[in-house]
């Protein structure tokens, strides 16, 4: 047996996972984790060892080194593959991580990738930056139109990447319809599902090849520690996927994916309250005379509300479409700057996700690093702001926001250099 790679008897597959054909609220408390058999413990152990002592020559319990495989780690992904009746998922150190797993795992020197145009700025800057010097070549493009998908891929595309809803314009990609794009053309489809998790959208089910998350976000939720995963349902590619992580050493440690494992446990009822806590939000703004555009897919004024409303999943009969509003004020910038630094219950941040309401300035912070003439086509202006709303009472949310927009109104702020904009770009 190869070094890294778990026994028979120690590999969970969805299938065997004890609850997997129980609702997903019951799987993300239950899948993947029985009690400890040593102590009975209810919670999985932090494995917290670089190594395990192996019983003979080729003969081990499942786990050698902790750089290639971990128990924690391995409760964690189980019980992330579990949601989407998939194989267990391979959990990194970051988001970040898994997203530059992927692209070395699937693409070499003289490939082709196609991407949203609307995407986190850390994946611009790791294609432009890095994997441009490997002669990996990208297009970013509108994929919320098909056509432009079909029409950007080539013989040498060997993966789509999209993310729906885009950050931080929300905008929208037909998942399945893009699939049947990159089905017909022979390339990968990766969705990364991070705003919507697999409680709101299940991009597998839809045709999907991988779904990504950085489970900093919601899965984790409560801005405790960083990671990131991707699941699908082909062993093969399960197996590429350890093999690249094992080869750059990006596995993520066994506290954070504990503390993982505890966030996940609360997914399904924190993220249905987000969705219902950021409607109520962007309805408020929607009407609030301060502001001039509202983006939110669960708003009829929203472009592809339709789109939504047959995308993301409902739960007894109520809609539910992520807890991320983005909105520009009247007077650009300086007025937008303006609430964000006059918030008090809203924290400042470069995080989404978590139980507190985190508001953001996309252009100087997550996407400082994006091209100022890519991030004015895919429409992120200097003045939008991306609010990540958290599980206070709204109506304390909205009385924050509305002071806010009150003393920007009154006192707009001279606009940062720059310099100093840019700066504020630390992820």
């Amino acid at each position: 047996m190869s070094a890294g790679h778990r026994s028979d008897r120690t590999t969970i597959r969805a299938a065997e996972v004890p609850g997997v054909s129980h609702s997903m609220t019951t799987r993300a408390i239950h899948a993947g984790t029985r009690p400890d058999p040593t102590t009975g413990a209810i919670l999985t152990p932090i494995f917290q060892s670089t190594t395990y002592v192996q019983e003979a020559v080729g003969q081990h319990k499942g786990f050698t080194y902790s750089r290639a495989d971990n128990p924690t780690v391995a409760a964690l992904e189980a019980r992330l593959g579990a949601l989407e009746d998939a194989q267990p998922s391979v959990c990194f150190s970051t988001g970040l991580a898994a997203e530059t797993a992927l692209f070395l795992a699937f693409l070499k020197a003289g490939d082709h990738a196609v991407l949203s145009d609307a995407v986190y700025g850390g994946t611009v800057r790791l294609f432009q930056q890095v994997l441009d010097g490997l002669s990996i070549r990208a297009s970013f493009i509108d994929t919320s139109c098909p056509e432009a998908v079909a029409r950007a891929v080539t013989p040498s595309t060997k993966l789509v990447f999209i993310e729906s809803p885009g950050n931080p314009t929300l905008k929208l990609t037909d998942i399945a319809a893009v699939a049947r794009i990159t089905q017909a053309a022979g390339c990968l489809l990766a969705v990364d599902n991070t705003f919507l998790t697999p409680v709101l959208q299940q991009p597998l089910e839809l045709g999907a090849d991988l779904s990504l998350y950085s489970t900093t976000k919601y899965i984790e939720g409560h801005n405790a520690t960083v990671g990131g995963a991707i699941t699908t349902r082909d062993p093969a590619k399960v197996e590429r996927l350890r093999f690249i992580r094992k080869s750059i050493g990006s596995i993520q440690a066994p506290f954070e994916a504990w503390l993982t494992l505890r966030g996940l446990t609360t997914l399904p009822l924190r993220i249905k309250q987000h969705s219902l806590n950021a409607l109520r939000v962007a309805r408020h703004l929607e009407q609030h005379p301060a502001v001039s555009r509202v983006s939110y897919p669960g708003l009829p004024s929203f472009p592809q509300y339709s789109l939504a409303r047959r995308q993301h999943i409902a739960s007894d009969g109520v809609e539910h479409h992520g807890g991320i509003v983005s909105f520009e004020v009247h007077g650009g910038i300086e007025t937008g700057i303006a609430v964000m630094n006059n918030v008090k219950l809203c924290s400042l941040a470069e995080n989404l996700g978590a139980v507190e309401t985190l508001i953001t300035h996309p252009a100087s912070m997550t996407h400082a690093d994006v091209p100022l003439s890519q991030r004015q086509s895919i429409g992120l202006s200097d003045g939008l702001i991306r609010l990540s709303v958290g599980l206070e009472d709204p109506s304390d949310i909205i009385a924050d926001l509305d002071r806010a927009l009150a003393i920007a109104a009154s006192k707009p702020v001279t606009v940062p250099s720059e310099r100093n904009a840019t700066c504020l770009n630390a992820l």
